[in-house]
Parts: structure tokens; sequence; C-alpha cells
């Protein structure tokens, strides 16, 4: 980074920042930025501190989100920083939590498309309440995945009763374990069908590979972060 001076304009903190000086100004509004000192003419005047945090800010955005990224920036300037180390090490162990459910989704969805669905009798097939006991959800949340056309079941007439027979009921676990492992209701909408047209191996792998290197984009932006976190908390303590 370009070596830092004591006195900035909000044009130079955005330059050096990647933001744009307005982008710069909401971060002030949002307290991510401690208020910029002003000039007799009413200028903001900016120093170390700001694009420190501005840093900080971006850094972390990548890794958790910008609202989580806020978060802890306004930490910085507000909380003693034990507690701002306490929010870093959370996101920390939130991602290792989305690693730990990744394998556990993986193995599950691999041995759940193993499994064989031929020589189907009407007896193997499931009510809403028998599956949704069976995964540990409720049943308005298969309902959901219907609507949704994620894990659709046969209707059974004549008062159209929700039946999963055993290839449906299949995709309802494989959903119930990819949203376990944080795949978006979107995100499983372009998956599913693909999965019930003979693709489900090669698709399902690619899906968990996708979410395997999301993962690890953002844990490489939450080591870059703790880097750019460091320096500002120095910052603020100066």
């Amino acid at each position: 980074m370009p070596p830092l001076h004591s006195a900035m304009r909000t044009v130079d903190v955005a330059r050096r920042a990647g933001y744009s000086v307005q982008q710069v100004r909401n971060l002030e509004r949002d307290g991510v930025l401690p208020p910029a000192a002003r000039t007799a003419a009413g200028h903001r005047v900016h120093g170390e501190i700001h694009l420190r945090s501005a840093l900080a800010y971006r850094a972390l955005a990548v890794a958790t989100g910008p609202v989580e990224a806020k978060r802890i920036v306004r930490a910085v300037h507000e909380r003693p920083a034990p507690e701002v180390l306490a929010l870093l090490d959370a996101a920390h162990a939130r991602l290792d939590r989305e690693r730990t459910d990744l394998r556990i989704a993986r193995e599950a969805a691999a041995a759940i498309s193993a499994e064989p669905v031929e020589d189907v009798r009407p007896s193997d097939a499931m009510s809403v309440s028998e599956l949704a006991a069976a995964l540990g959800v409720r049943p308005s949340t298969l309902r959901h995945w219907d609507a949704e056309g994620l894990a659709v079941p046969d209707r059974v007439f004549p008062r159209e009763t929700r039946r999963y027979a055993p290839d449906q009921a299949r995709d309802a676990r494989i959903v119930h374990q990819l949203r376990t492992a944080g795949y978006r209701v979107d995100q499983l909408r372009a998956l599913m069908p693909g999965l019930r047209h003979g693709h489900r191996s090669r698709d399902l792998d690619a899906a968990l590979v996708a979410r395997e290197e999301s993962i690890t984009a953002r844990s490489r932006a939450l080591l870059d972060a703790g880097a750019a976190l460091g320096a500002l908390l120095a910052a603020a303590r100066t």
C-alpha cells in the first residue's frame, strides 16, 4: 500500500481503498469510518484511521459479507479489542462449520445418490408427515420445497394428498443435505432438474466442488482481512 498521509481528502481515501467518494461517505455515515474532521469551509479531512477502516471493511466484506464486516469494523471504534477479536474468531468458526457441513453433505449425498430405487411399490411411498419426521424438518419445509420444484411428490386423488415415492424422497434428502451445507433455494432450483435426469453424480459433485471453492475463497479473504484488521486496531490505539 502507498505511504499514508496524516491528512487526506475524501477522494484520496476513495482512491486508496478502491471505492467511490460516495461509498466512502456512506461508510462514514454507517459508522465504519469514524467521523471525519472538517475544515473551516466544511470539507472533510481524513487520517490514517479512516483509510485503515475502509481497507479493513473491504477485506472483511469479501470474507463475511457486508453486514458482518460493518459490525466488526464499527466495533473497532466502539468496543475493547478483545471483543473485536471475538467477532473475528466467530467468523472463523462459521467457516469451519461450513466446511464440516459440506463434508457431511458430500458423504450423505453420495450415499443417497447411490441408493437403488427400482421395483417401487405403492407401500414404499411416504406421506409429508412421515418424510418430515425422517428428515427432522417441518412439514411446511417439504411443502415449500414442493412449491419451489425441488422435491415434488405425487398427488393422490381424490384429495390430492402428497405421497413421496422413493426417488422423490431421495430428492428431498439431497435437498436437505445441500440446504444444511449452505445452498440457497435459487441455487437448488437450477441444480435439481439435472439430478433428476441422469446427471445426478456429475452435477452434484460439481455443485459441491463449487461450494468448497467458495468457502476456500472466503477463508483466504478472512486471512487477508485479519492483517487489515490488525493494522486498524493498531491505528485506532495510537
